[in-house]
């Protein structure tokens, strides 16, 4: 039988796990929570990646949390500064008191009669099963799995003689020294892995980064020039919410140019590429894709470190499609065969909603596919359940911290009017259902029929615009047509 009972259970201690914990300490003092994490550790992606030159890519003044200022030096910081950020927000809020390691949540299901959900989980240091009750279940587990990514089922693999890596699992005793390297993929993984790789193999060896398409790609400084005058000038708090506006509205800027006006994006890219490159290289190879910008993620280089990687030799791009492997490395489309001694797979992330866990409401199965996402946020049919889903175009904490304030307002809202469910229904017949994450790439492209779906319409609309989105997420009605609650 479930033993202990608490207000709120929060899946994953990652970025936005340790985020919600800090608004329920904030907004609601009172409320009884357990964050559950299946790992060891806190800090979700930023612990579990451990590659060369893992690092943010997007900007930490919006990555970080509102109420928490980020205060090192870089702008684009690496994975193990983020991580002790996540650490020490995790103490300073005494989240970390909640967090319960090693808890793999497998199954929940939700039950009417007792409005609650029974949370089941397997502890991956015992093999114990331990059974916990919420009234209201709280998903941070982001939307791809921890324990693979996604390799494609190369030809001749078999037949490779060298050591095949997938930075999800990168062996941290690697020698790179002399080796030949060839980086497989052309998103934001590869970018940052290439020019850490090129400072690693020495003056004998080489990176080849091999993308069969290629990826629209901008430079920014790693500290932000304005950032640091401010922070010189005004109280922490001040100068990072200045700060933190200002690159909102940037990549905001950004985006709506890149929808409104791709041609005027794609020069103002291009131009950046001309200045960081060799004269004689081949842009419209390597550098133009066959999409709009933002049709797929855009991916950002600090101080423009890729594409000194090429310039000094020791990093090169080649695009081309992989015919098969070879006992030394790859033969390419156009015949010509790449000699490697390493061969890293940064083809990309396998998705997975709700980390891989079942569940049930009054004994049903749940399918995720065949729910419609409200307020960007809950699913249809499902009761008393949110779920932490950031932006594909701007920092994921943004959004994720606008939810985390909502689930506040929700339940302060359940509290006073004494609600016992919140259930989100399905729009009507005539809104039009369109995938909940509205991008080409392929990791999403892979998983889009595993995936909800969004409305046509509010409140099942999802926008990718943090301004629409403050409005929504903290002025909205509570009660509107998407959503039924019950005393």
């Amino acid at each position: 039988m479930p033993g202990e009972h608490l207000d709120v259970i929060i899946v994953g201690a990652g970025l936005s796990g340790v985020g919600a914990g800090a608004r329920l300490r904030l907004q609601r003092p009172g409320t009884t929570f357990a964050i559950l994490e299946s790992r060891g550790t806190l800090g979700g992606t930023w612990d579990l990646f451990r590659y060369p030159g893992i690092r943010s890519d997007s900007d930490m003044f919006t990555l970080g949390y509102a109420f928490r200022p980020w205060t090192d030096a870089k702008a684009i910081a690496d994975g193990p500064s983020i991580r002790r950020y996540i650490e020490d927000t995790a103490r300073e809020y005494r989240v970390d008191e909640a967090i319960r390691y090693h808890h793999g949540v497998v199954r929940a299901s939700w039950s009417s009669a007792d409005a609650r959900w029974t949370v089941r989980a397997l502890r991956g240091d015992t093999g114990e099963t331990v059974l916990l009750t919420c009234r209201f279940l709280y998903m941070c587990t982001g939307y791809y799995r921890y324990d693979a990514g996604y390799t494609p089922d190369f030809e001749g693999a078999g037949d490779y003689e060298g050591l095949v890596v997938h930075p999800q699992r990168w062996p941290q005793d690697l020698d790179l020294e002399g080796k030949q390297v060839v980086v497989i993929g052309s998103g934001a993984t590869a970018v940052t892995l290439v020019p850490a790789l090129a400072g690693r193999v020495g003056d004998e060896g080489h990176v080849t980064m091999l993308q069969r398409t290629p990826s629209y790609i901008a430079s920014l400084p790693s500290q932000d020039a304005l950032a640091d005058r401010l922070r010189a000038r005004l109280p922490a708090r001040r100068a990072y919410t200045l700060i933190r506006w200002k690159n909102v509205l940037a990549t905001m800027a950004s985006y709506q140019l890149s929808r409104r006006a791709p041609r005027a994006m794609k020069a103002l890219l291009r131009r950046g590429l001309v200045r960081q490159l060799p004269p004689d290289f081949d842009l419209e190879t390597h550098f133009t894709p066959p999409y709009d910008p933002w049709d797929q993620r855009l991916c950002l280089v600090p101080d423009g470190d890729l594409f000194a990687a090429v310039r000094s030799g020791r990093a090169e791009i080649v695009t081309d499609r992989i015919e098969r492997f070879t006992a030394k490395g790859l033969l390419l489309a156009s015949g010509e065969e790449l000699p490697a001694d390493v061969v890293v797979t940064a083809t990309g992330l396998a998705l997975r909603i709700f980390g891989g866990a079942a569940f049930e409401v009054d004994g049903h199965p749940v399918d995720p596919a065949t729910t419609v996402g409200y307020k960007g946020m809950m699913f249809s049919g499902v009761p008393n359940l949110a779920m932490a889903l950031g932006y594909t175009n701007a920092s994921w904490t943004l959004k994720c911290d606008l939810i985390a304030e909502y689930v506040c307002r929700l339940l302060d809202h359940m509290d006073r009017n004494g609600y016992r469910v919140v259930l989100p229904v399905e729009p009507p017949a005539d809104v039009a259902r369109r995938p909940i994450i509205d991008l080409t790439s392929g990791y999403v492209q892979r998983a889009i029929a595993t995936l909800p779906a969004q409305g046509s319409r509010a409140p099942w609309r999802v926008h990718q615009n943090y301004l629409r989105d403050r409005t929504l997420y903290r002025r909205s009605p509570l009660e509107d047509e998407g959503v039924a609650f019950t005393p």
